[in-house]
């Protein structure tokens, strides 16, 4: 489910990197390529934090990482997108859609879906 989540995040990601830079250079090129780094740059990351981590990934340790993440993740659906939506006026659907998002979760996992 995780894993199923940041792929379609990566979809509104990358038009949203592609398409400023295309109309500010009016290159397709330069769009493509800089819009591969942003997007290169997750796993790259990934995988230099699994190496250098390794010696110390436990249960305890990536349950303490979904924590701080989860919490990242809340505080910046309440202090930001919620706040700044009020002010396009979509105050009910940013409160509903940060809701459903925060209710998927643990219902995947209660109906079998494996989180990881």
């Amino acid at each position: 489910a995780i894993g199923i989540a940041i792929a379609f995040h990566n979809i509104p990601e990358g038009i949203s990197v592609a398409i400023p830079i295309y109309f500010a250079t009016g290159s397709k090129i330069k769009a493509i390529k800089y819009t591969f780094l942003s997007g290169i740059a997750e796993p790259v990351g990934a995988l230099l934090a699994f190496l250098v981590l390794r010696p110390f990934i436990n249960e305890f340790f990536l349950g303490a990482v979904f924590a701080i993440v989860a919490g990242i993740m809340l505080y910046i659906s309440f202090e930001e997108l919620i706040p700044t939506s009020r002010q396009y006026g979509h105050n009910r659907l940013a409160l509903i859609s940060t809701f459903v998002g925060i209710s998927i979760m643990p219902l995947s996992g209660a109906i079998g879906v494996p989180l990881t």
